[in-house]
């Protein structure tokens, strides 16, 4: 298929016009609203990390030492 350097520039144009589309333009689709809660994956659990108890040792694997990785306070992501 080919296309023309004008239907090109149409096509081009209507794309931008989708992407930057006033809300209330006439006509236009609203654009759908950004959330802003964070994802459930940046959170932090309200536990006590493995050398916070005085033995030093890790909560997911007891037998090394804790070195604060952060694993256990979140959903391992």
């Amino acid at each position: 298929m080919e296309v023309s350097e004008q239907e090109l520039r149409a096509m081009v144009r209507e794309a931008i016009a989708r992407h930057t589309v006033k809300p209330h333009a006439p006509g236009r689709a609203a654009a759908p609203p950004v959330d802003s809660r964070p994802h459930a994956s940046h959170g932090l659990l309200p536990l006590a990390r493995g050398a916070d108890d005085g033995d030093g040792s890790c909560l997911i694997e007891p037998a090394v030492r804790c070195n604060h990785c952060g694993y256990c306070l979140s959903y391992g992501h």
